[in-house]
């Protein structure tokens, strides 16, 4: 059946973007609990650092991975009907089927989104190995975009897990060799390491935060280190853009911290597409090649 599946094109597209979109319903739930978990087991530790009685009114987050969804505002438990990608918010009107709270309009773009680029990228690479990779790559992603849109944070669990899937897949030479791997890991940290520093020592603030040299590793690890000047590049003016665009429309206070993650994601996320394409282009335009 596998087999019938990749052998057709439209099939197998098909079965991308409706995987996608079970996906996104799941990274929905990474990106509103994994911060609530995380921040649980931070004061779990400090009370136990601190041989301090444990609150009792510190109540443990719900699972990642077993407990059923429920509606933030009521506790209702939501059935597996009212739980199908898209359609059900559609059938639902955007609503909770017991206490009638608006659903936030996030849950279907994550699961649309999600959906819109695993078939990108499907289409891209085809029924391979690197589709495959790309995919885990592309979820991750998308989950570390939006908790740091939220928190502004990249936990570690994430970005380390990247960060390792880079270098591993190196040993087969899916997307780069080993070495171009490890120096892609060492480079990205300390790219983005650098700037920091060098700002601080300027201005005494601090202009971006550990999680996003630990993503831009993470990037170097995947692609390269030939293709982070690139990704920097990109980040940094998708980030301008969007930065004086908010700004411009009083949404975004100028000395309110904005997420870095979400753009060098974006960057990333390019950069394995077509960053290769997009070199070559700049290179013969500019005469260098």
């Amino acid at each position: 059946m596998l087999d019938i599946i990749i052998a057709s094109t439209p099939l197998f597209l098909t079965g991308v973007f409706v995987f996608g979109l079970l996906i996104g319903s799941f990274l929905n739930v990474v990106i509103l609990r994994l911060p609530a978990r995380l921040e649980y087991q931070w004061q779990c530790q400090c009370q136990e650092l601190l041989e301090i009685e444990k609150d009792a009114n510190l109540v443990k987050p719900l699972s990642i991975a077993t407990s059923r969804s429920q509606c933030p505002n009521c506790g209702h438990k939501i059935s597996a009907i009212e739980n199908i990608p898209v359609l059900s918010y559609l059938f639902l009107r955007g609503k909770c089927s017991s206490c009638k709270s608006r659903i936030s309009r996030r849950y279907p773009i994550v699961e649309l989104s999600t959906a819109i680029l695993f078939l990108l990228v499907a289409m891209h690479f085809g029924p391979t190995v690197q589709t495959l990779a790309a995919l885990g790559f592309t979820g991750i992603l998308i989950a570390l975009a939006g908790i740091d849109i939220d928190h502004q944070l990249l936990p570690d669990d994430l970005t380390f897990f990247l960060l390792w899937a880079g270098l591993f897949i190196s040993l087969f030479g899916v997307f780069v060799d080993p070495v171009s791997s490890i120096i892609g890991a060492l480079a990205g940290y300390l790219s983005l390491w650098s700037i920091y520093h060098a700002f601080r020592l300027l201005t005494g603030k601090e202009g971006m935060g550990y999680g996003d040299f630990k993503l831009m590793a993470a990037m170097g690890a995947w692609m390269g280190w030939e293709m982070l000047p690139l990704i920097i590049l990109l980040a940094s003016l998708v980030g301008a853009v969007v930065g004086l665009t908010l700004i411009a429309i009083s949404r975004h206070k100028k000395s309110q911290p904005m997420p870095f993650g979400p753009y060098i994601a974006a960057a990333g996320w390019i950069g394995l597409l077509w960053g290769d394409q997009i070199i070559s282009a700049y290179l013969h335009t500019s005469g260098l090649r």
